[in-house]
């Protein structure tokens, strides 16, 4: 790729201290017109690091096209240094159809860096690479759970990389999972060439959900703190818990599910999650938690066959669970943590459980 001045953004020159609108070609439309993608280049008065913000690369996985379109529209913080590239929907294709994948029913996030010779989806993603994860230093990739799942907000970041550990941890989020990154996804790809990616799980599909856009928005403006983009210090999170060990817990039979807890809750070994019935409401089984966890995420619907996902634990040690239970009660009456959980739990039927410590029956 021809060496760009740092102001020439897709034929537009964007000085430090202002921003505009552009569009990349990244692929032909099958009536062979180019697809474009729309993004916005902000820059800061003084020099600073590139970063991009991304979303959709999903299409159906909206929640963060709401958190960049309310950057785009809102400025809701002052940009002193820097530049942000933020670009609401990757995945154009698939997010005109409200469908994950593109045309050619291939992952985008199992595609990058891509290949110019390649499916419509391995040059879609080589398109991008190219234009946009090759000019950044930092990247910020905004998720969902799939269809059908609901994820409580969490970051997920390689945290063997100390730049990108430090990145990840001045988001501020409560959860991080630390992981490199399937092979072909974006923040895998992004890292290897030198754009230190996080990416943030929060919601579900096709929804712009108010919490996870203000959680969003809270984490961008943390992160670009601790680069020196934006005034002030990171906040610090009431609580942090950090693993690499997670695991999606199935059902054991078919059945109707009766849920105990919501996305967020931290359980223990033996505490049931779910109660499996009849559709006349006779009990089948539970669905218990096998050690001490944080609800990572869950289906959202109660309907299952044998085998089916249930609920996603993330494991941490007692000690620190422990601590984490105590910093969310002393938290404020209305403080996002609440009302994201409360907002998650809407999503699920949540009963009492009469004995958290059933065994399956």
């Amino acid at each position: 790729m021809k060496t760009l001045r740092e102001d020439d953004w897709f034929g537009h020159t964007v000085p430090r201290g202002s921003c505009a609108s552009a569009e990349v070609i990244v692929s032909q439309s099958f009536s062979g017109y180019d697809v474009k993608i729309p993004l916005h280049v902000w820059r800061g008065p003084i020099d600073g690091p590139t970063v991009s913000i991304t979303a959709a690369v999903h299409g159906d996985e909206i929640n963060g096209v709401g958190a960049i379109r309310r950057i785009i529209r809102d400025k809701p913080f002052e940009l002193f240094a820097g530049t942000l590239v933020l670009v609401p929907v990757v995945n154009l294709l698939g997010f005109e159809r409200h469908a994950r994948y593109l045309p050619d029913r291939r992952d985008l996030n199992r595609s990058f860096p891509g290949s110019k010779h390649g499916s419509l989806t391995a040059r879609y993603a080589r398109a991008f690479y190219e234009a946009i994860v090759k000019r950044c230093e930092y990247g910020i990739d905004l998720h969902t759970a799939a269809l059908r799942r609901t994820n409580f907000p969490n970051v997920r970041a390689d945290l063997s990389d100390p730049r990108l550990a430090a990145f990840a941890r001045a988001f501020g989020a409560e959860l991080t999972i630390d992981s490199k990154g399937p092979p072909g996804s974006l923040r895998a790809a992004a890292c290897k060439a030198g754009c230190a990616t996080l990416i943030l799980e929060a919601g579900e599909v096709w929804k712009v959900e108010p919490t996870m856009v203000e959680y969003t928005l809270h984490g961008i403006e943390n992160s670009l703190r601790s680069l020196g983009m934006v005034a002030g210090e990171p906040l610090e999170p009431a609580y942090r818990l950090e693993t690499d060990a997670t695991q999606w817990i199935r059902a054991a039979y078919g059945g109707f599910l009766e849920f105990h807890v919501a996305p967020g809750d931290i359980v223990s070994k033996g505490d049931r999650i779910a109660t499996n019935t009849s559709l006349v409401g006779d009990e089948q089984s539970s669905v218990v938690a096998p050690r001490d966890a944080v609800i990572l995420g869950m289906t959202t619907i109660p309907s299952v066959g044998p085998g089916d996902p249930v609920c996603h634990l993330a494991y941490a040690r007692r000690s620190k669970l422990r601590k984490a239970e105590k910093a969310v009660t002393q938290m404020e009456v209305g403080s996002l943590h609440e009302r994201i959980r409360d907002d998650l739990a809407s999503n699920v039927d949540v009963l009492d459980d009469p004995d958290l410590t059933t065994t399956p029956g």
